[in-house]
């Protein structure tokens, strides 16, 4: 019989250190995810998670380590990268319709003062049509609700059409029909070959939904297949409770 095909790393992160006024928020991390999976970053609050994203984008500066894309270092391939941050990082009062906000996952490849050529308002048009959010296309962003809104900056992140995407947080906030309906999309998109990283707070979803997982407090717990990555003892390490308690205690532990 032979060995199952490896798949190519999409996202590696060596060493990586970072920290907020001398605190570190990241300690001495590795992680490595493959091409096309769905992958999830878990762990207690205060674990990174967040940082870690943001880290990977050039939000947050490294102290020390290195975050390579397909590759390359990230500051080189952050064409390759659609990154939708927590819905309380967006200024939601700003007057702007949901095609607009689409629009701008173009802007990479037309630039910021043109106008936006056919061929790409079709790829936003597509976009908004594989979140459902076609109708609401011509809706100012501050009229929609929570789980519509993180329709949006979905849909802008495919826009982007890039190979990476990573969302912070994306269901903070959604009831479950969304967040269900939210994950079958994000998983079409990892069949397709887009890998998906998303910070998630809910150890059970990520058991049912995700295939990779990194386990997360402020180092590396775990990474890796699921079972293995969030298995009862790498949870105890985490969480520092019974590893079979945690799924109870995760109202806290986002």
């Amino acid at each position: 019989m032979s060995e199952p095909a490896v798949r190519r790393p999409a996202l590696e992160i060596r060493r990586l250190t970072a920290s907020y006024r001398s605190r570190p928020a990241l300690w001495d991390v590795d992680a490595t995810f493959p091409a096309g999976a769905l992958a999830a970053v878990v762990g207690p609050n205060g674990a990174g998670k967040s940082t870690l994203l943001k880290a990977v984008v050039g939000l947050v500066r490294a102290d020390a380590g290195q975050v390579l894309i397909e590759g390359r270092p990230a500051r080189a391939a952050l064409d390759r990268v659609a990154y939708v941050p927590q819905r309380d990082a967006v200024d939601w009062d700003f007057p702007i319709r949901v095609a607009e906000v689409v629009e701008m996952g173009r802007y990479r490849s037309v630039g910021w003062l043109r106008r936006v050529p056919r061929a790409d308002r079709a790829i936003v048009a597509e976009a908004l049509e594989r979140v459902g959010m076609t109708p609401f296309a011509r809706r100012q962003i501050g009229e929609l609700s929570g789980g519509q809104r993180q329709r949006v900056f979905i849909a802008r992140a495919l826009a982007q059409r890039a190979p990476l995407m990573l969302l912070d947080e994306p269901f903070a906030g959604v009831d479950a029909r969304t967040e269900a309906s939210l994950l079958d999309l994000l998983a079409e998109l990892a069949r397709e070959g887009t890998t998906i990283v998303v910070v998630h707070h809910d150890i059970g979803v990520v058991r049912a939904r995700f295939e990779w997982a990194l386990l997360l407090n402020v180092r590396t717990i775990a990474c890796g297949p699921v079972a293995a990555a969030l298995a009862p003892d790498a949870l105890r390490r985490a969480y520092g409770i019974g590893g079979e308690a945690v799924e109870e205690a995760m109202p806290w532990a986002g």
